[in-house]
């Protein structure tokens, strides 16, 4: 996914920017990036691959050799940013989040207005980054190309754009991706974590409405344009995504997902009886603490993850290599293990082969029954706007896989809304084949109307389409 991070000041930015951005580290694997304005040396930037090392280690002689009073970053999953763009609307920074669907028919749009080539990334695709910039510098303004850009983007886009006067943050359309501003005496910082600032001594401010354009200064927030009232923010961001401290639309992550805990006991109470419940960590602990609260079932830790050499839950690009980590950094411990029934709750299935392979190896450690409960409903649409998932089909979701097998490879897409909907028999089936390839001794996920129960605002509010495909 990617998160972005921008600060305004009356002093240095530097080090503020600096841990702002390295708060947003759960959101990326594969480059980080600074970029700053000083009135006497202009704009800097430095960018560097986090793949094999975090961001701060990466950052920190950037931080001696960096100066201004503004800048933005990011922690970015593909493409190298923020990048510095001189046109003929002066010279800025920008650093976006978010996914363009239609890039292709935009790079040509852009060649018939003027637009004489692109930088070609490796792989032959174009920086989506760079789209956005040349999409706004076909416009008088930057605010008015902010607005064009987010009028022919197909997907989802969030940004921030330094200039000498300030910072513009520019929330996506129909927000499907948050945006905070935060304030401090002489200073403002946009975020896209709600926890980014608050020890670099910001307050909270406001959250950007959907659509929304501000402009930021060291003496205060100039809203631009309004926010729109359609709102489709990604649910999956409170199920995993968002990190425990966050809050978005006034819902703090870890709270859900005590809710949503709480919801699956609820479901289960009667039917099971585990001794222990436990949370794939890191994302599922919070969700396993609320359903031992709720249930009476003690919670534990029947594995330890090992985090001095592997912090970061996602590093490697490579399914192969992630599914290795995955497995080296699970440490059990075997007296919470062997001859038990552990209930464990993940924050999702997307292809299955880690689950498959914790639960073998809770088996291989003497478990005598291993029951799942996804804390979400079975993934059945690759995500169109945030890229949370790097299938690169959906027939690497394991539902997708054994629909194709009782449907053929062309579903209806009436025949696939039967599968999610929990109380049809197409459902029931399908999580007993997803059951028995697992190897689970149970299997029952996080029903769609429970999981817009945990979040508690408006459904309509809350992009769903992964579990239900309803744009």
């Amino acid at each position: 996914m990617g998160g972005i991070f921008g600060v305004v000041s009356k002093n240095s930015c530097v080090m503020d920017l600096f841990f702002g951005i390295d708060y947003h580290s759960h959101l990326g694997t594969r480059r980080g990036g600074m970029a700053v304005y000083d009135r006497e040396e202009g704009f800097n930037r430095a960018i560097h691959n986090i793949e094999n090392s975090p961001f701060r280690t990466k950052f920190d002689r950037d931080v001696e050799e960096l100066h201004g009073n503004v800048g933005i970053g990011c922690i970015s999953d593909n493409e190298p940013q923020p990048l510095l763009v001189r046109s003929h609307l002066g010279n800025f920074a920008i650093t976006t989040v978010g996914k363009i669907n239609n890039l292709e028919e935009l790079v040509q749009n852009c060649f018939k207005n003027g637009c004489s080539h692109f930088l070609e990334m490796s792989g032959g695709s174009v920086n989506p980054t760079e789209m956005v910039a040349a999409l706004i510098n076909q416009k008088g303004s930057i605010l008015d190309g902010i607005r064009y850009a987010q009028e022919v983007i197909q997907g989802s886009m969030t940004m921030l754009i330094l200039t000498p006067e300030g910072l513009y943050a520019a929330r996506d359309r129909l927000g499907r991706t948050p945006l905070v501003i935060g304030r401090k005496e002489g200073a403002c910082c946009a975020s896209f974590e709600s926890h980014a600032y608050i020890n670099l001594g910001y307050e909270d401010y406001k959250e950007l409405g959907p659509g929304e354009v501000d402009f930021l200064t060291p003496e205060g927030v100039e809203v631009l344009q309004k926010p729109g009232d359609k709102m489709r923010i990604c649910s999956f961001l409170w199920v995993y995504y968002g990190y425990p401290t966050s809050t978005y639309e006034g819902v703090n992550v870890e709270e859900m997902r005590y809710k949503c805990g709480d919801i699956l006991a609820g479901r289960d109470a009667g039917e099971i009886s585990p001794d222990i419940v436990a949370g794939v960590p890191d994302s599922g602990i919070a969700h396993a603490i609320g359903y031992a609260n709720r249930s009476g079932v003690p919670f534990a830790r029947p594995f330890i993850k090992y985090t001095p050499t592997w912090p970061r839950s996602f590093m490697p690009t490579q399914q192969s290599q992630r599914n290795l980590i995955a497995r080296m950094k699970l440490i059990p411990v075997h007296k919470l293990i062997k001859g038990k029934s552990l209930l464990m709750i993940d924050d999702s299935i997307v292809r299955g082969t880690q689950l498959r392979e914790t639960t073998e190896f809770l088996y291989n450690n003497g478990a005598r029954e291993v029951h799942i409960r996804p804390a979400c409903p079975p993934l059945l649409y690759g995500c169109k706007y945030l890229n949370f998932s790097r299938s690169k089909s959906e027939m690497d979701l394991i539902t997708r896989r054994i629909v194709a097998k009782r449907e053929g490879d062309h579903v209806d897409p009436k025949v696939l809304a039967d599968y999610a909907n929990p109380d049809s028999q197409n459902y029931k089936e399908m999580l007993e084949e997803i059951r028995k390839e697992l190897n689970f001794t149970s299997l029952k996920y996080h029903r769609l109307d429970d999981l817009e129960a945990s979040i508690d605002i408006e459904p309509c509010k809350l992009c769903t389409y992964c579990w239900n495909g309803v744009e």
